[in-house]
C-alpha cells in the first residue's frame, strides 16, 4: 500500500500548517467524509458523515465532527481542535499528533499521549453510506479512557447550520452502544463496538470555518452535541464508531478495512502502475474518488463528480476527465458505463453541462461537452477495442452531428461558408471559460473559439474513422467536412504573435488574446495542427504558451501581460469569479500542454519534467489529490476545490501517454 503521504510534528505541531492540509474519503456514491489534519473543520463541507441521499447528489451533512478526549491515569488529553468566531482555537489536540499518514486513501493519525500511542483511522465503505472511525491503542502500560462527542446536524452540504429553534431527535439503541438520530426528514444511526453512549443534547455555538472567511462566504456554524461514546481501551484493543444510513450492520471493522485496502491494491494492479512512482499510484487511487454511481434501476449508470466538495457531475468535466480517470487506469467497464449514461441525456444534439444538485432538469448551456464526448468515445474504442459500444452509440453521434450542421441552441451551428463551428449569443457562456456574474459574462467568446473548432475537426475525423471501422455509410461526407474545416482553420493563425487567435468571427472581430485554449489544436489526436506538416507552427505555439502561461501547476488562463490579468484568486464570490479565467492557473491544462510539447519536441524527459511538481503538491492542500486551480502569481497557492477530476485525470493521462509512447 502506497504511503507517500506522511509527515510528523513539523506539520502537525502548527495549527495553521495542520489546518491547511485536508483529507477526503469517498464511497463511490457521491458522499464523503472530510476534514483537516488538525482535527478542526475549516470549511462548511468538512464532516465525518456526508452521504449523497440521491446518488450522486443530495449531499447532506449529518455528522459534522467528532470531539475526542482521552484520559490516561491522572492525565487528560484533548485529541481534537476547534476554531471559534473570535479566532480562539480550543482545544489544541493537534499538539498531540506525533505523525499523520495515508494508507492508500485511508487517513491515519498517531497521537502521542505521554508513553501511550493511540492511532485513529477513518474511511467509508465502498458502495455504502457508512463511515467508520477506529481508535487503536498501539502502545500503553495501562488502559486508556476514551470519550468521543458526536456533533450531528441535518443540512445541505453547501450551507452552514444555525442552531436556533430546532434540534435533532436522538433515541438510544440496545445496550446503550448507539443511537438513532432523526433530523429533518432523514434518519441515520450511530453505533459502537464497545462502551456506552450518553445523550447530551446541547448546541455548541459560533464555530468558525476559516476557509469560508477567505472565500467571502458565511463562515460560522452551530453544532449539536447528540452525546458521547465512552470506552476503555486496553493495549492492542480497537474501539470503532460507525455512522450509517443502514439500520442493521455487523460492525466488522477489520473486514471493512481489509476490503478497503484490497480494493486500493486492486486498482493499482489493474492500472498496471505497480512499477510507477508512488505519487502516480496515489493519483490512480485519487482518480477512483470521482467515479460514482448515478441513478437506480433501469436508469442506473456511472458518472464523474467534477470536484470535491461542491461540484456535481458536469458533462464537460466528465468527458475531459474520462480518458485519464478510466482509460489510463484500465477501467474500461466504468468508461463504457459513463458514456452510456450521458448518451441517455443528449437533447437537441447536446450533452448536458451539469446536473443540478437538487435534482432538477439538466442544464444544456455548453458547446464543448458534446464535442469532448466524441474524443472520449474515440479514446475508449482505441484503448479497449470495444466496437460494440461504438456501434450502439453511433446513432446518437449521427444525431449530434445533424443538429450541429443545421443548428441547435444558442446559435451553435456550422458556418456553411467555411465549415467551422460558430457558437454563442449575448448573455450566455458556452465554453469551459464559463463564468457569469449576474448578467455579466466575463469571457463570452462569441464566434468561433479556437478549441471548439479544434474539437469540431477532431469529432469529424472520429466520425470518418468510425464509419470505416463499423462499415457504415458516411465516411466520405465527414472526411469532406473535416477537410473544409481544417483548411479554414488557417484563419486562426495570428502571425504577429506566432500563435492562434482565441476567437475569430466574433462581434468585435478576431481576438488575439493569449490563452491556452489553442493547445487543443495540437494535443487532440486529429487536431488541425496535430500532424507533422504543421510542426513548425505548432512549435511556435507551444513556445509562446510555455513562455507566458506555463507554471509549476498548470497553465494560466490569461497571459500576465494582458491588462485584464488577475494574479490573485480571493475575496468574495464576485471577485473570485471575475479572476477565474483571467489569469488563474488551471491544473488540467498541463495535460494538453505536455502532450503538445512532446508532439513537437519528442523529448520524453523534458515532457515528464513538467509533471514533476505535482508530486510535492500531493502533500499539501488536498492530500493525495490535485486542486482545481492555483493563483496566477507565485508562489501559485492552491485554490478552489481541493480535489478536481480533470486535474487528476490529465496529469495521469499525460504521464501515461508520454511514458507509453517513449
Amino acid at each position: 500500500m502506497t504511503r507517500m503521504i506522511h509527515f510528523g510534528r513539523e506539520v502537525t505541531g502548527s495549527f495553521d500548517s495542520a489546518a491547511r492540509r485536508e483529507w477526503l474519503v469517498t464511497n463511490g456514491l457521491g458522499g464523503w467524509a472530510s476534514g483537516t489534519v488538525s482535527g478542526a473543520n475549516t470549511r462548511r463541507y468538512h464532516g465525518v458523515f456526508v452521504p449523497a441521499l440521491k446518488p450522486p447528489l443530495g449531499r447532506t451533512m449529518l455528522v459534522s465532527k467528532f470531539n475526542e478526549h482521552a484520559t490516561l491515569g491522572n492525565q487528560s488529553f484533548a485529541l481534537s481542535s476547534n476554531e471559534y468566531a473570535d479566532g480562539t482555537v480550543d482545544p489544541h489536540g493537534y499538539r498531540h499528533i506525533e505523525s499523520f499518514h495515508f494508507d492508500g486513501l485511508v487517513p491515519s493519525w498517531s497521537f502521542a499521549l505521554d508513553e501511550a500511542l493511540l492511532e485513529k483511522r477513518i474511511w467509508m465503505s465502498y458502495g455504502r453510506n457508512t463511515t467508520l472511525v477506529t481508535y487503536t491503542l498501539r502502545r500503553a502500560a495501562h488502559p486508556l479512557q476514551l470519550e468521543v462527542q458526536v456533533m450531528v446536524t441535518y443540512r445541505d452540504a453547501h450551507v452552514e447550520t444555525s442552531g436556533v429553534g430546532w434540534q435533532p431527535l436522538v433515541e438510544p439503541l440496545a445496550l446503550r452502544r448507539g443511537v438513532r438520530v432523526r433530523a429533518g426528514g432523514e434518519e441515520f444511526y450511530l453505533r459502537a463496538n464497545a462502551g456506552t453512549f450518553t445523550p447530551q443534547r446541547e448546541w455548541h455555538w459560533r464555530i468558525k470555518h476559516r476557509v469560508e472567511t477567505r472565500r467571502g462566504l458565511p463562515d460560522l456554524e452551530d453544532q449539536f452535541a447528540a452525546g458521547a461514546f465512552t470506552a476503555e481501551l486496553a493495549p492492542g484493543e480497537t474501539f470503532v464508531i460507525e455512522a450509517s444510513l443502514e439500520e442493521h450492520t455487523n460492525l466488522d471493522w477489520e473486514r471493512a478495512l481489509a476490503d478497503e485496502h484490497a480494493r486500493s491494491l486492486s486498482l493499482i494492479e489493474q492500472a498496471g502502475l505497480k512499477d510507477e512512482p508512488e505519487w502516480i499510484q496515489q493519483l490512480a487511487l485519487a482518480a477512483d474518488q470521482f467515479i460514482v454511481h448515478r441513478g437506480q434501476g433501469e436508469e442506473a449508470g456511472q458518472t464523474v463528480m467534477a470536484g470535491y466538495h461542491w461540484f456535481s457531475d458536469w458533462g464537460r468535466d466528465t468527458m475531459i476527465a474520462l480518458p485519464g480517470l478510466t482509460l489510463t487506469t484500465r477501467r474500461y467497464d466504468s468508461a463504457a458505463a459513463i458514456l452510456r449514461t450521458f448518451a441517455r441525456y443528449v437533447s437537441q444534439g447536446m450533452l448536458p453541462n451539469r446536473f443540478p444538485d437538487a435534482g432538477e432538469q439538466p442544464d444544456y448551456n455548453t458547446v464543448d461537452a458534446t464535442l469532448w464526448y466524441f474524443h472520449a468515445l474515440d479514446r475508449y474504442v482505441e484503448a479497449s477495442g470495444d466496437e460494440g459500444l461504438a456501434r450502439e452509440l453511433f446513432p446518437v453521434l449521427e444525431d449530434i452531428m445533424s443538429w450541429h450542421v443545421r443548428g441547435t441552441r444558442y446559435r451553435i451551428r456550422v458556418d456553411p461558408g467555411d465549415g467551422l463551428l460558430y457558437a454563442g449569443e449575448q448573455g450566455v457562456q458556452l465554453t469551459w471559460m464559463d463564468v457569469k456574474i449576474g448578467d455579466w459574462v466575463v469571457t463570452p467568446r462569441i464566434g468561433k473559439p479556437v478549441e471548439i473548432n479544434a474539437l469540431w475537426i477532431n469529432a469529424l475525423c472520429v466520425m470518418e474513422r468510425l464509419c470505416a471501422r463499423l462499415n457504415v455509410a458516411g465516411a466520405q461526407l465527414y472526411a469532406a467536412r473535416a477537410k473544409q474545416a481544417t483548411e479554414s482553420f488557417e484563419k486562426f493563425w495570428y502571425a504577429e504573435g506566432g500563435y492562434l487567435y482565441d476567437v475569430i468571427g466574433g462581434p468585435d472581430g478576431d481576438d488575439p488574446v493569449l490563452r491556452p485554449n489553442q493547445l487543443m489544436a495540437i494535443s487532440l489526436p486529429y487536431g488541425p495542427l496535430a500532424s507533422e506538416v504543421h510542426r513548425l507552427r505548432a512549435r511556435s505555439i507551444v513556445d509562446v504558451c510555455a513562455a507566458h502561461l506555463l507554471t509549476s501547476h498548470g497553465l494560466r488562463s490569461l497571459a500576465p501581460e494582458h491588462p485584464a490579468y488577475v494574479g490573485v484568486y480571493g475575496g468574495d464570490q464576485k471577485t473570485r469569479d471575475a479572476a477565474y479565467h483571467q489569469g488563474t492557473i488551471w491544473a488540467w491544462l498541463i495535460g494538453p500542454f505536455v502532450e503538445a510539447h512532446y508532439r513537437v519536441y519528442r523529448d520524453w524527459e523534458m515532457a515528464r519534467s513538467f509533471l514533476a511538481p505535482f508530486e510535492h503538491h500531493l502533500a499539501d492542500d488536498g492530500l493525495g489529490t490535485i486542486a482545481e486551480i492555483f493563483e496566477g502569481d507565485a508562489p501559485f497557492a492552491p485554490r478552489g476545490c481541493i480535489a478536481q477530476a480533470w486535474s487528476v485525470a490529465e496529469v495521469l493521462r499525460a504521464w501515461r501517454t508520454v511514458i507509453n509512447d517513449w
